[in-house]
């Protein structure tokens, strides 16, 4: 018998490597309308939830009402983080892979930290160097009216905490997390997938004009090549979340 044969050892089957369990292209473009969506819901949910605490008719011009105040604005913001965070992980789930490690969650170097925001405060100067030779103004004008009306009204933090941590948090969640992950794995590959989760990036801007468009744009190649880069998605919410809280402080300090 050739298995007690010393000279004819038994074979040994090498299990084959388990495929990575990742949304590709349509997958991952179908859950990222889902998550979306979700984010959507979350947002507008707390805008609803205040009109209805103020026994306000539950109307579309009760939700604008509403919806323009600082306050409202910011928990708006904040309530779609929640809700693009269970949807991600609903769709990581049904793959049954780590939500760590499909979304990059790990931290970056401080070398790699340090790389980013140089390359991110380069862009940032060069677009408002642009911007002055162009006589254009460096923050669109009614960002820079909303934050100086939550200054007054008291709703400075909240609308901080909203513009610098929740928002960054939810939109890097879907774009370079959620998007870059599965798109990269496609027929995409790296640069295809940093290219189109930076335009879905920039549709979610759509309240900004083409000017600023262009400029959330080549931000958000930046992003993409830091997430490739340094594979970790904490790098990109840190970098983005510098970005806003620069902006934000900036634009309120300007104003007073």
């Amino acid at each position: 018998m050739d298995t007690l044969n010393p000279d004819h050892p038994p074979l040994t089957v090498t299990p084959a490597e388990q495929a990575p369990r990742v949304w590709k292209f349509w997958g991952t473009a179908l859950w990222g309308l889902f998550v979306f969506v979700a984010m959507f819901v979350g947002q507008i949910g707390a805008v609803v939830l205040l009109a209805a605490q103020r026994g306000l008719p539950m109307d579309l011009a009760s939700v604008q009402l509403v919806g323009h105040e600082p306050q409202t604005l910011a928990l708006s913001v904040i309530m779609g983080l929640p809700a693009t965070l269970f949807a991600v992980w609903l769709a990581i789930a049904i793959k049954k892979a780590s939500f760590v490690d499909y979304l990059a969650l790990h931290w970056p170097s401080w070398k790699q930290l340090l790389f980013g925001a140089v390359g991110l405060i380069l862009i940032v100067l060069a677009w408002e160097t642009m911007s002055r030779a162009l006589g254009r103004e460096a923050t669109p004008g009614f960002m820079t009216d909303l934050l100086k009306s939550g200054r007054d009204k008291g709703a400075a933090l909240l609308l901080l905490f909203a513009f610098s941590v929740a928002a960054p948090m939810s939109e890097e969640i879907l774009a370079r997390g959620f998007l870059y992950r599965g798109w990269s794995a496609s027929f995409l590959r790296v640069p295809g997938a940093i290219l189109l989760s930076s335009l879905v990036w920039t549709v979610v801007h759509l309240q900004y004009d083409m000017y600023f468009l262009a400029e959330v744009f080549t931000i958000g190649l930046w992003f993409g090549y830091m997430r490739y880069r340094a594979s970790s998605l904490w790098l990109t919410i840190i970098l983005h979340a510098l970005n806003n809280l620069t902006a934000v402080v900036l634009t309120m300090w300007l104003g007073s």
